[in-house]
């Protein structure tokens, strides 16, 4: 998977010299509250403007058994009321300094940001930092963590139950991490949500938000020492619970041990789709690896130059569309997919076999030394001119560090790229996607009879 989705295609001539000088300039700054939080500074001075970022290291794969969705239902419950805010308060207070705030919940993490003018990132951390103490959670039928219960009962109900493709998505991952951590989706199953009491959304809250379990990222018109003093005078008098223990569930993913169909119907669906889920890597487990497999998916069928595209939808025409990814930015093993749309007329079972001819001959002939070098070098070009926002600056910084990388990590990733050979390219793509792997096969079909 792509670290950064920015930009387009760029030649290594438009952003060699662009790296020189955006290297040094966004090499961040990382200190320790004596608490226990660490902050992370990435100064950016082009606009008196700044985005600050909550990182707490707890997602879906902490959830207990039986808890599914806790992860996600305490991110909404977070912006409800605390002590000294009334419900709709935390909202309100940024809106009116002119700035925008959300969240969003991982299997790895949950993050809360807010973007505002720089003379309100004390306001901000004041926000934050009261609602990492004292978050109300009560029985109340109409309080803020039953009536947030019923919100994402019903997101679970437009999001997932009521999108065909979300739905197969969804059967097709429950089967490749089945027995993992990562089996049950972010936001959870119906049945076990509706079943959260106040009582499980309070032993979360005091286990996992304590400021040892937190990172804090402030991007923009700062410098280290503004930021220090800010998180000190509002972070820095929290005291650490002890119950964010740091034992995370994560555990390697079992690779595939046999192939399976899953196909899924709906009257809404009104183009098909085929798609092959085989056992993926990631960049946590095995960095160079992942690294690889992104350079030769990107060959394989990461655009319009891809081999699948170019083969299937510009050559042969049985395709409107046909791709590759993985996810490698998760801190186990996700997928790595391969996937695409038959033209009018076309069936599935032709699509397959062409997109399956396609496979065979790169595997057994391999990449050419151009295009690995093309893949590569736009792979590094999307990163380093993803630098040009501040939201980047501060997710990569933050969700790297969440999953246990390092800033340098981050860093190196262009030269990272521009270093995979072809031998490694195609090496990856082989190791995921040879003729002795399993995979799951999804298709996504119109309800029989409907055209």
């Amino acid at each position: 998977m792509k670290r950064i989705f920015a930009g387009g295609l760029f030649a290594l001539s438009a952003f060699a010299s662009s790296a020189v000088a955006d290297e040094s300039a966004w090499t961040p700054t990382v200190f320790n509250l004596d608490n226990g939080m660490e902050v992370v500074v990435v100064p950016d001075h082009r606009a008196p403007v700044v985005t600050h970022m909550v990182w707490y290291k707890v997602g879906a794969v902490d959830e207990a058994e039986g808890k599914s969705g806790i992860a996600h239902l305490f991110e909404h419950v977070m912006f409800k009321e605390t002590d000294d805010l009334a419900p709709g308060e935390f909202d309100s207070i940024v809106s009116r300094n002119g700035g925008v705030s959300n969240a969003f919940t991982s299997w790895d993490y949950t993050a809360y940001f807010e973007r505002v003018a720089k003379d309100q990132l004390g306001t901000m951390m004041a926000l934050e930092a009261e609602r990492m103490t004292d978050l109300v959670i009560n029985d109340d039928p109409d309080g803020p963590f039953i009536s947030e219960r019923d919100v994402v009962k019903e997101e679970r109900r437009q999001r997932i139950d009521n999108n065909p493709g979300v739905i197969l998505q969804e059967m097709v991952l429950s089967e490749l991490w089945k027995g993992h951590p990562y089996e049950i989706t972010i936001i959870g199953n119906m049945d076990e949500v509706a079943a959260l009491t106040p009582a499980d959304g309070l032993a979360f809250y005091k286990e996992y938000y304590s400021p040892e379990n937190a990172i804090l990222v402030v991007a923009g018109d700062v410098t280290p020492e503004e930021v220090r003093v800010l998180a000190e005078e509002h972070y820095g008098a929290i005291a650490p619970t002890g119950t964010a223990h740091g034992v995370r569930k994560w555990a390697p993913v079992a690779p595939l041990t046999d192939t399976k169909e899953l196909v899924y119907s709906d009257p809404k669906v009104r183009q098909p789709s085929w798609s092959r889920y085989y056992s993926g890597t990631s960049e946590t487990r095995d960095r160079e690896l992942s690294y690889a497999l992104d350079v030769g998916l990107e060959v394989l069928g990461g655009g319009m130059t891809s081999r699948l595209y170019q083969s299937l939808v510009e050559d042969q025409k049985i395709a409107i569309n046909a791709s590759t990814y993985a996810w490698t930015t998760l801190h186990d093993e996700g997928p790595a997919i391969i996937t695409a749309s038959p033209a009018p007329g076309v069936t599935l079972d032709a699509l397959e076999t062409a997109i399956m001819a396609e496979l065979e001959k790169v595997l057994e002939e391999g990449f050419t030394d151009a295009e690995v070098e093309r893949a590569r070098n736009s792979l590094a070009a999307q990163a380093i001119y993803a630098r040009d926002s501040q939201s980047n600056m501060a997710n990569t910084f933050g969700s790297t560090l969440a999953l246990g990388g390092s800033i340098e990590d981050v860093l190196d990733y262009p030269d990272a790229m521009r270093a995979i050979t072809t031998e490694q390219a195609i090496a990856a793509v082989r190791e995921i996607f040879g003729t002795d792997r399993h995979y799951i096969e999804a298709h996504l079909l119109p309800a029989e009879g409907d055209s």
